[in-house]
């Protein structure tokens, strides 16, 4: 199943996504590896700052999703203000690969 983990960040923080970015993309990489990431990316603000982040997973369940979240180098050390969790669908455009 597909979940979207929507994530703002906290204001302010943009350092903490700095110093974490490697340790984030190391954890991403490796679920990405694994089969369960669908795709990625940062919010981006009006000034062109990155200020939240996207990240769609293709799991078994809620509870896999949340664990993805909640293990993010980003939530770990508390750039988040705000984590939402939730199922999705492909609309339009779905790709081929990675369904289950």
């Amino acid at each position: 199943m597909l979940f979207a983990i929507i994530c703002t960040d906290k204001p302010n923080s943009l350092q903490i996504r700095l110093d974490k970015r490697q340790e984030h993309r190391a954890y991403l990489e490796a679920l990405n590896e694994a089969g369960s990431i669908a795709f990625s990316g940062p919010f981006i603000s009006v000034g062109g700052v990155a200020d939240g982040s996207l990240i769609v997973t293709d799991v078994e369940d809620l509870a896999a999703a949340k664990s993805v979240a909640e293990n993010d180098p980003y939530s770990k050390h508390g750039l988040f203000q705000d984590i939402q969790v939730r199922q999705w669908n492909w609309g339009m455009n779905a790709p081929t690969q990675n369904k289950r």
